[in-house]
């Protein structure tokens, strides 16, 4: 199935009579597709005139007070701080959500989610440059699906937690997906970005300084503990109880953890000096959101890291959008 009818006859013929197949018509080497075959690949439909590129950078692991106590001049110059709160305590499942379009919420009282919702996605309209409605969404829910399929978007994400690397599922209906080769060096995101001027691009981008080491590219860690596995809670190996300070490890005192959160705004004050790159490199109609996944425990209520941790400051991220020009 497939061949011409034609070609079929012709073939046979010249087997029958050693006809030199190369002598055969040019019309009679055509395909014919299956049924089931379509005919051509979808089409990403044309863009809207005016719309913006949309640019999400997410500081990984930073909470709210750390992104606050550097004072990030460049940052704030797209709009106000808000204090928000993530769907999510690890870095997987909350960047899962916000690729379904719901940023971190700023958790309003006397008010019911479908109503905020509501709200939360008619905020695309401003982010993007086009009347859009959270009805457009479906049914995918998922933002790339979105703005590449009925928005015409170019989409991109960059990213440096091997968690979400190009073989998960956060990878559906992007262009171009990468998983950087440092875990820690948002300017190499920044120099690599590509914009055009047929098309809006949406990209993403999973920002690693603000994780832990909480290290700039070329710093030293290596007096800083090894945590294993998902840099979480600290617990008892025995009974799964938390670590009581009497017994905590020689790491884990007040000094050291001190010094980490200090290593934290330290880091959020690197990205902010290179958003000017960021701000040099995007067209002049690009909206751009900065906000985190999570937060982060610097020994509150003796927990430490992120993940399997129920706190208020492993919710608490910073949140801030707006146009540079």
């Amino acid at each position: 199935m497939g061949l011409s009818e034609s070609l079929r006859r012709r073939l046979k013929a010249a087997a029958e009579a050693f006809i030199d197949p190369a002598a055969l018509e040019p019309d009679d080497l055509s395909w014919e597709p299956p049924d089931d075959v379509a005919e051509e690949a979808p089409r990403a439909p044309a863009p809207q005139e005016g719309m913006n590129h949309f640019v999400i950078v997410v500081l990984d692991s930073c909470r709210y007070d750390s992104f606050a106590a550097a004072k990030p001049k460049n940052m704030l110059r797209l709009g106000k701080l808000q204090k928000r709160y993530s769907y999510a305590s690890w870095t997987g499942p909350s960047h899962y959500n916000l690729l379904t379009g719901l940023l971190p919420h700023p958790s309003p009282k006397k008010i019911y989610a479908s109503e905020y919702y509501k709200e939360d996605f008619g905020r695309f309209s401003d982010r993007l440059g086009a009347d859009v409605s959270f009805a457009q969404m479906l049914p995918s829910l998922w933002l790339p699906t979105f703005l590449k399929w009925k928005l015409g978007y170019r989409t991109g994400a960059k990213v440096s937690l091997p968690v979400l690397n190009e073989a998960t599922g956060a990878n559906r209906d992007f262009d171009d997906y990468r998983l950087m080769p440092s875990h820690n060096d948002f300017k190499a995101m920044v120099r690599d970005l590509r914009f055009y001027a047929d098309r809006p691009c949406f990209w993403m981008l999973n920002v690693g300084e603000t994780h832990y080491p909480y290290t700039t590219p070329g710093q030293d860690s290596s007096d800083l503990p090894h945590l294993s596995g998902v840099h979480g809670v600290v617990k008892r190996l025995d009974g799964g109880g938390l670590v009581k300070d009497k017994d905590a490890p020689a790491w884990f005192d007040d000094a050291l953890l001190k010094r980490l959160k200090g290593m934290q705004v330290d880091t959020v004050r690197y990205i902010d000096a290179a958003m000017e790159e960021l701000y040099d490199t995007v067209p002049d109609n690009t909206w751009i959101v900065v906000t985190s996944d999570h937060g982060e425990l610097f020994g509150e209520s003796g927990y430490f890291g992120h993940g399997p941790i129920q706190h208020n400051k492993v919710y608490e991220v910073p949140f801030v959008e707006g146009r540079i020009r």
